[in-house]
This record gives C-alpha cells, sequence and structure tokens, in this order.
C-alpha cells in the first residue's frame, strides 16, 4: 500500500522529456512509482487533474543560512515549490566562527543573512550543519563552506595574503567542512574579506575541494566593467585546481555592459569544449539585491564595518571615496557611476525614525533633505552602523533572458534574508515567476525546460544525490501546481506575498503544504554531501 497516490497528473518529470499523463505512488519517503496503472490502495488519494506533478523545486542558489534556524517552517519557499536550498553562497555563511572575530564575522553577515533570533551556538562548520538537522527544519539544505567566513576566521579582516600556516589552517577547516558534507567552496569576490586573495590563493584552496570531488562556485569579482576578466579568472583557478566551476547569478551590471553576457557565456562554452566543468545560475529578475556598503571602493571595506564607518565619518577619507564614486573606475566596478543613485533603492533599514525610505531611491532621499546623493548615502550607513539592504536595477532584461535560455545556466534565487523592510521580490516569487513570465507570457523556455533547470539540473549540480527526478527510488519530494493559475504576486513596492497555483508540496515523501497552508510536518533534512546519505531523524 502507498502512502499516497497522485492520479491523473501532467508528468513533468525533471528529465526536460515532454510531459505525459501519469500517476504518482509515494511510499516511505521516495517515489515507489509512476506510470499509468491506476489500481493501486494508498492511504491517501489525490487527483491531480489538470495539475502538473513534478519534482520539488531546488533553490541552488539563496542565503537562508540563519532564517532556516529562526523560521524552520520555511513557509516562504514551500509556497513556491522549493523543497531544497543550498545555502552557505558567496562567501557568506555564519561558520566557522572563531570567538577572536565573531563580531566581525556577525558584522560581515548579517546585512546578507539576517540576524538570527537565537545564539549562535556554533563554532565549527560540522558543529553548524548539526544545528540544521536538529532545527525540525521542513526543506532539505545542502551547504558549501563559505571563503569569506573562512578567511576571516582565520585572518579577520586584513588586506594581505596569508601566511604558509594561515594557509595551511584554512586549507585545514575547509577540509574538516567537506567531510562534514558540505557540497564544495563558495567565494564572493566582489566582498571583503574575500576581495582581497589572489587566485593562486583561491587555487590552492580550491585543491582541497577537489579532493573531496566538490564543486567551487563563485560571485565572481567584476560584474561590471571587469566581467570578462573576471570570468576568465576563475575559469583559471577551477582549471589549475581540476575542479568543477559553477559561475553564480551571471550577468552583466550596469548600461555601458549590457549585451556582455554573450561573451561571458562564450567563455564558458570554450572553456567546456577544452572539457572544463563550468556551469552558471541565473534569477528572473533584472535588478539586483545586496548592501549598501558594496556599492564603496574596495579599499574603503578594508579591515570590516568599524573601519569602514570611521572612513565614512572622516572629512577627508569621505570626499576621497566620495570622488571616486563619480567616476568610472578600471580597477573596479563602479555601478553608482554606470548606473545612478536613482538605481539604487533602500529595502531594509532598522531605525524607526529612518524606515520611511524603505522603497525609496538614495537619489529621492537625496533630493528630500537637500543632500548630495552619496553623502546622504553615507549618512544613512552611519545612522544605521552599515547594515542597509538595497535593491538594485542595473541589468538589461534581453540578457536576463539570454541567461535565462543557455542550456548551462540552471536557476535560483540569491534571495537575501530579509525579516523586515521591503526585500527583493525573488525572496517570494522567483519559482512561479518563472513559469509566469518566462514560459507563459515570453515563450522562452517550454515548461519541461524550465522545471529541468529547477529540478534535475541542480540537483546534479550540486550533488544532492537522489533528487530532481519524478523516477522510482528517489527522494519523494514533489510539487502538485496549476500551470494556467500559477504566478508570483511579490512587486517590488509589495514584495511579501505568496504566489498563486502552488496547490500541494511534499517534502520527503511527507504533505508539507497543501492550499497555501502548512501542514506542521517537519521532515526537511540536511544532505550530507559527503556521504549522500540524509541524516534523517
Amino acid at each position: 500500500m502507498f502512502d499516497t497516490f497522485i492520479t491523473n497528473g501532467k508528468i513533468v518529470d525533471g528529465t526536460g522529456n515532454p510531459w505525459f499523463y501519469g500517476n504518482v505512488g509515494i511510499k516511505d519517503g521516495t517515489v515507489a512509482y509512476v506510470g499509468n496503472d491506476r489500481m493501486h490502495d494508498a492511504k491517501e488519494m489525490i487527483d491531480a487533474k489538470g495539475r502538473m506533478v513534478s519534482p520539488g523545486f531546488i533553490d541552488g542558489h539563496c542565503h537562508s543560512d540563519l532564517m532556516l534556524l529562526d523560521f524552520p517552517e520555511s513557509e516562504i519557499k514551500l509556497q513556491q515549490g522549493v523543497t531544497t536550498e543550498v545555502v552557505g553562497n558567496c562567501g557568506l555563511a555564519p561558520v566557522p566562527v572563531n570567538p577572536l572575530y565573531k563580531v566581525d564575522l556577525q558584522s560581515y553577515v548579517e546585512p546578507v543573512l539576517g540576524k538570527a533570533n537565537k545564539d549562535w551556538k556554533w563554532q565549527t562548520i560540522s558543529d553548524y550543519f548539526n544545528e540544521l538537522d536538529q532545527s525540525l527544519i521542513s526543506e532539505n539544505v545542502a551547504s558549501y563552506v563559505a571563503h569569506g567566513s573562512l578567511r576571516i576566521a582565520v585572518m579577520g579582516f586584513e588586506n594581505r595574503p596569508p601566511t604558509k600556516e594561515e594557509m595551511e589552517e584554512m586549507k585545514y577547516i575547509l577540509e574538516q567542512g567537506m567531510k562534514a558534507g558540505a557540497i564544495g567552496l563558495s567565494i564572493g569576490l566582489l566582498y571583503s574579506p574575500g576581495s582581497y586573495s589572489t587566485k593562486e590563493e583561491l587555487a590552492e584552496l580550491c585543491q582541497v575541494v577537489a579532493k573531496y570531488n566538490g564543486l567551487f562556485s563563485t560571485h565572481i569579482r567584476g560584474e561590471g566593467n571587469n566581467l570578462i576578466p573576471s570570468v576568465q579568472e576563475v575559469i583559471w583557478i577551477a582549471d589549475q585546481a581540476n575542479v568543477p566551476l559553477h559561475v553564480s547569478h551571471l550577468k552583466a551590471a550596469g548600461r555601458r555592459n549590457w549585451g556582455k553576457i554573450q561573451e561571458a557565456m562564450e567563455l564558458i562554452e570554450k572553456a567546456r569544449s577544452r572539457g572544463m566543468d563550468v556551469t552558471c545560475d541565473v534569477y528572473p529578475y533584472s535588478a539586483g539585491s545586496t548592501m549598501l556598503t558594496t556599492l564603496l571602493p574596495p579599499w574603503a571595506l578594508e579591515g570590516g564595518l568599524t573601519s569602514v564607518l570611521e572612513r565614512l565619518k572622516n572629512p577627508r577619507t569621505r570626499e576621497e571615496i566620495k570622488q571616486e564614486l563619480s567616476e568610472e573606475q578600471e580597477e573596479w566596478d563602479n555601478l553608482v557611476a554606470s548606473t545612478g543613485w536613482e538605481s539604487v533603492i533602500i529595502s531594509s533599514i532598522h531605525s524607526s525614525q529612518l524606515k520611511k525610505y524603505e522603497g525609496s531611491s538614495v537619489a529621492s532621499i537625496s533630493k528630500e533633505n537637500g543632500k548630495d546623493p552619496a553623502d546622504q548615502a553615507f549618512d544613512l550607513l552611519i545612522e544605521e552602523n552599515g547594515n542597509i539592504g538595497i535593491v538594485f536595477f542595473h541589468m538589461d532584461e534581453q540578457d536576463v533572458k539570454h541567461v535565462m535560455q543557455y542550456q548551462n545556466a540552471l536557476i535560483a534565487s540569491d534571495s537575501l534574508t530579509c525579516y523586515t523592510g521591503k526585500p527583493h521580490p525573488r525572496l517570494y516569487g522567483t519559482f512561479p515567476r518563472v513559469f509566469s513570465k518566462y514560459v507563459k507570457q515570453e515563450n522562452i523556455l517550454t515548461i519541461e525546460d524550465a522545471v529541468r533547470k529547477m529540478t534535475s539540473f541542480p540537483a546534479k549540480r550540486f550533488g544532492l544525490g537522489k533528487r530532481g527526478l519524478l523516477t522510482e527510488g528517489y527522494a519523494a519530494d514533489v510539487v502538485i501546481f496549476d500551470c494556467n493559475e500559477i504566478e508570483d504576486k511579490a512587486t517590488y513596492g509589495d514584495p511579501k506575498n505568496y504566489p498563486e497555483g502552488i496547490e500541494y508540496v511534499f517534502v520527503n515523501g511527507k504533505l508539507t503544504t497543501k492550499d497555501k497552508q502548512h501542514t506542521s510536518e517537519t521532515c526537511g533534512c540536511f544532505i550530507n554531501s559527503a556521504s549522500q546519505t540524509m541524516l534523517t531523524r
């Protein structure tokens, strides 16, 4: 007898093959049957007539590291049909923790990961993985070792090459993380202290990743004027270490760079033609999201947040930063100069007296207060202790479509954790948006291609074991949705809205969401890449 038997569905199995009418049987957490036979006994029968039945969606790039602990029910993602998330991206993670640099690490990650409502009980990567698995999470999760956090644990925010001893310590911690089940190493070369690293340093660390058949994932050094050399740099690193490479949220940022995305994809294709394993991901929006400090020159970020704020308060260094932001730069991507302060929208701010600015551009705020836009941004950073999130309109929609159609690009949200304010709508709407906009409206993807880019492709890419396909023996992460009704409702002005059209979500065989309601099932698990097993309770 099956636990659940789903009948009359349009099966989109995740392979990319055409959908077909059929039935799905679930038993003991796995898919036990896929076919046309209707004569089966089950504890629960679901008639999916007129609905699509697919594997659960996999968000292969997000920043839910702390949100999973604060909100283990994961309704924001389950409502989108997401059953598995990959965290530890862009070099940002809450581990490893060196008590000497704990405050620095927290100030480094909180603008992106959010400020956890519970104490950080962990120090090692293994500690954090255990904390995840003991938190009764409602979805599955896998994680990278994050290079920025790793470097902080060993070197703080020092802008210099590591000593031989420091490199050995980083390699040791990385190896322990891989043994604990991490899927690879993520780096954020746009963010300090990742930006202080040379390609040679990173290639040496990636040799540890290669030893454990892991993945090298990267937020490249520049996504604007330096897009092409930045892609070339990470391809060089992966080639030197003989490790698979995944380029995070591939984009061309800044108006003067629109169209360069084709050359970037050609670089990936040339690397693949030489036998390198290179892929990328994309989110379905023309605006990105990050922290306001990211727009500052790299030198201004040295030493961590305390040092940044001191520079902004110092009249001389403040003027230097302001002058540099007013001009195009060759050494780093100055997206303010190429895109403008009117494209920088404040998404999250903590002070009650400044809450009114959420959803407004820096340009409009500065006009209201009679200030220069750069000075306005600096003053906000000082008042908020640097913890300000932004949404940044800096991409071309045609470039987004090109990457969306690229066969070696999977779909991920790159969603930041935002407990307050107006987060980027990708936090609430990424996966339904692909169907509503790019499958139904734009017709640039078939429904089969869209599902593949959300299921089997990321499952294979991130080493998640038997997930991502509706086939016997695979984990019963299953979504039933109405393709006619599926639609994202999250907008830039009103982002905290759940989508329409997702009717049932199963995680490891348990019905976890039904008709927009959480069923209180908490059967998610930490996916241990080292053993390819699921650590279930």
